[in-house]
């Protein structure tokens, strides 16, 4: 090879690991450069989503999503997650009301046993019985909710129906109610109260709209319900053959489980302890033999037959007795004895035995025991309805025990007890007529309830719903118009005076509230069948909810 030639050699040699060199680096370069555009576009991601996360944040917390996003469309109109919520969260507070007011501090407790809900979990985290969530189902009973109430509205102002002065009044009061619970909460206004209630997505405005809608819709429904009449024909007509439904009970009624004869058995590891068939037989016929036994003789009253009840062998040193129904409806006699206990046969003293029927699982009728039913009376109820008056005199004062109910001392009652007396020893020195009892309530009552209508309350049944003592007084048989007296409530004392009979009886009331029923359900589910709802997005309700404790 020539001198030159090896010159250009080492040259190229030069050139090309020069080029290896910067290709090297311009590959470096060029991760660099791609990680770099990666790194910058990530960024810019990341602070996009963050601005959207901080969009999105101030779009819920001002309800503006909430307002926006159509839950349902009902008829054609929509109906937003902000509106639909009203109904959402009153159907949850209804809920937990009406266990509160049956079973006060125990609620929880019930709730959980009655229906499976447990108050201290959130909503959509717990199974209903009949599927899907808690929440599934206060969602479902807010939309037909909502579509009931929107059915009746479009009705009600399609014959130029608008809220009555009543409703008017029960509108404004519900909305001066908002600012006033604001102001004992402490928050700083109506608006934030609202929010803090029915979420962010809630305004005045919307609210007094969905008031509006709701005491329309009630309005409407009442007044046709007011407005069905039936005369004494449809009455006969609809009690054929409906003897028993209407009239009421009274008896005892003693269960003999076959458990209580079971003899031998074997215990197993865990402590259980089965049972042979032959043994269960066994225990079942000395079961029937012991009823057999109870019902060969003839009682004379209801604690002869508890006598013999707790002279029973299986009863010995124990302090059983017979359940006792006084004066029961039919469909609330136990199903086990009401075709005996209703039958037109029946007589005073009766007595007898029937079996106690299950189903297992391969749908065979297994007998556990004997109901031995012991039969007293039938009421058929023609009772009159009872009309009264009465003067509240409230109690004062008062102290709160562990339980938080409101307890008053001897003494405080005593001081309302004497000045009941004085207030009827005064009516009763004057000229001792309704009139003149009617205007001393309007005048003294502490009821403020029936203070403009004299303390008049009017077609008082056995069912009607009157605390106990204030009940029992009115309906009492012997009342005759003018009587008066002073009973005790948990209220304070009522000064009663026995108005007189109502042309209705409890018998014809009961047929009539029957018919009603019937009639305004099919009125109602015709108006509501006519418009048509269509779920769209619910998932901006709140299915967290936890309404509270569990005790």
């Amino acid at each position: 090879m020539s001198a030159p030639e090896k010159k250009n050699l080492r040259n190229n040699r030069s050139g090309g690991a020069l080029t290896e060199k910067q290709a090297a680096e311009l590959k470096e370069a060029q991760k660099l450069r791609n990680y770099t555009i990666g790194f910058v576009v990530v960024l810019a991601l990341l602070v996009v989503i963050a601005a959207f996360a901080v969009v999105n944040s101030l779009l819920s917390s001002s309800g503006y999503l909430d307002r926006k996003t159509v839950a349902v469309t009902i008829d054609g109109q929509d109906i937003s997650s902000a509106e639909l919520n009203y109904y959402y969260i009153d159907s949850v507070n209804s809920f937990y009301n009406t266990l509160r007011s049956n079973y006060g501090d125990y609620a929880g407790l019930y709730g959980q046993f009655i229906y499976g809900i447990d108050f201290s979990k959130a909503l959509g985290d717990q199974e209903h019985p009949n599927g899907g969530t808690w929440a599934d189902y206060f969602v479902n009973q807010a939309t037909q909710s909502a579509k009931s109430t929107y059915a009746l509205c479009k009705a009600a102002r399609a014959e130029g129906i608008s809220l009555n002065e009543d409703s008017q009044a029960s509108l404004e009061n519900e909305i001066a109610m908002i600012g006033f619970y604001a102001n004992l909460s402490g928050t700083k206004d109506s608006t934030a109260y609202l929010k803090a209630m029915y979420g962010n997505g809630a305004t005045e405005e919307s609210f007094r709209s969905y008031c509006e809608d709701s005491l329309l819709a009630s309005q409407y429904y009442n007044s046709h319900l007011d407005s069905l009449v039936y005369d004494d024909a449809a009455i006969r007509e609809a009690e054929k053959d409906k003897y028993n439904e209407y009239s009421s009970y009274t008896g005892n009624y003693y269960y003999i489980s076959s458990s209580s004869f079971l003899q031998g058995g074997v215990e197993g590891e865990d402590g259980t302890v089965t049972y042979s068939e032959e043994a269960r037989a066994a225990a079942l016929e000395a079961a029937k033999a012991a009823a057999e036994e109870l019902t060969s003789r003839k009682y004379l009253n209801a604690e002869a037959f508890d006598k013999a009840i707790a002279d029973m062998e299986i009863n010995k040193g124990s302090n059983v007795s017979s359940t006792v129904f006084t004066n029961q409806l039919y469909s609330q006699v136990t199903s086990v004895i009401r075709d005996w206990i209703t039958d037109s046969s029946r007589q005073a003293g009766d007595c007898t035995y029937l079996p106690s029927e299950t189903t297992d699982s391969e749908g065979n009728t297994v007998v556990n025991g004997y109901y031995v039913a012991y039969f007293e009376s039938v009421n058929d109820n023609t009772q009159p309805l009872a009309n009264v008056r009465h003067l509240l005199v409230a109690f004062s004062g008062g102290t709160t025990d562990e339980n938080g109910n409101k307890v008053y001392s001897d003494e405080e009652k005593a001081e309302a007890l004497a000045k009941a007396e004085d207030y009827l020893a005064q009516w009763e020195a004057g000229e001792k007529t309704e009139d003149s009892f009617a205007a001393m309530v309007t005048e003294l009552t502490d009821d403020t309830a029936s203070k403009e209508s004299g303390g008049l309350y009017q077609n008082i049944s056995p069912a009607s719903q009157y605390v106990e003592n204030f009940l029992n007084w009115a309906i009492d048989d012997s009342r005759k118009p003018g009587d008066t007296g002073i009973v005790e409530t948990e209220y304070g004392y009522h000064i009663m005076y026995y108005v007189g009979d109502s042309d209705l009886t409890y018998r014809d009331q009961m047929i009539i509230d029957d018919l009603k029923t019937a009639d305004q359900n099919t009125w109602a589910e015709g108006i509501i069948a006519s418009v048509e709802m269509t779920e769209k997005n619910t998932s901006r309700l709140n299915r967290n909810i936890v309404i509270g404790s569990s005790n």
